[in-house]
């Protein structure tokens, strides 16, 4: 039940295009349905602005697809996130219209919404090529909320120069998201060099001492720099969430 959905509703009670007991039975869903395996949470986009999204991992293909139908059934653009290519291809055959955004690793149902939520853009950094899913994983969520996302790729503080070519890019974005694993260290450059929010996301790219992300997690929250706020190790959909919501145009 997204917000436009029902105010298309209650208009129609208004007008007397429906009737009250087809409201009531189509309200009946609110706010949750229950699916035996899952209580899907349709009340979720009414009360935060971003439907409810489906974790793939732990599910099988058929409840992420059940999922996502039922989700989307008003129309609304629904997403299931750590989705592997075997799974999305049974996904895809059982929700149609579905498409797979392999680099991010994320099955949409629905059509991508105007980038015109936000006051301006967001820019999603990647330290490595190795830290790239992670990144897609934010700027798609970034992107699904009505946001205008730049990525910048490959920009890691082994060479420098590469962050500094992008400098006018990053610097006309309203907020950044800045992934990295290893050490972890490119998020305090970036606030260090550019008067933006940044979100920093650690990855559990790196060898045994990175002690999978846990590494580049703490030097991300021991930032000398100010302005880092830390999500948690590899969560690319909380960062692009959390970019959104502070770009967001208020009334």
């Amino acid at each position: 039940m997204n917000p436009e959905h029902l105010r298309l509703l209650l208009e129609g009670v208004r007008d007397g295009k429906i009737n009250l007991d087809d409201a009531l039975r189509e309200m009946r869903d609110l706010p949750f349905r229950s699916l035996g395996f899952a209580h899907a949470d349709t009340h979720r986009h009414l009360r935060t602005g971003f439907p409810e999204v489906v974790f793939g991992v732990g599910k099988t293909p058929s409840q992420i697809a059940t999922l996502l139908a039922e989700l989307g059934r008003d129309g609304a653009t629904v997403m299931a996130t750590r989705i592997t290519l075997e799974v999305a291809t049974q996904v895809l055959a059982a929700v149609p219209g579905a498409r797979y955004l392999e680099a991010a690793r994320i099955v949409v149902a629905g059509p991508i919404p105007e980038p015109t939520r936000g006051r301006g853009a967001i820019a999603v950094l990647s330290a490595g090529t190795a830290d790239i899913p992670v990144a897609e994983e934010a700027a798609v969520t970034a992107e699904l909320d009505g946001n205008r996302v730049v990525r910048v790729f490959d920009v890691g503080v082994a060479g420098l120069h590469r962050l500094l070519s992008h400098r006018e890019t990053v610097e006309k974005a309203e907020v950044l998201v800045v992934v990295a694993g290893m050490d972890g260290v490119l998020p305090t450059v970036v606030a260090a060099l550019f008067s933006r929010p940044v979100i920093a996301v650690p990855t559990s790219v790196g060898y045994g001492a990175s002690l999978s992300g846990i590494a580049a997690l703490l030097t991300m929250l021991n930032s000398c720099a100010t302005g880092v706020a830390v999500v948690n190790i590899d969560n690319g959909f909380g960062a692009g969430r959390m970019a959104s919501l502070l770009n967001r145009v208020r009334a």
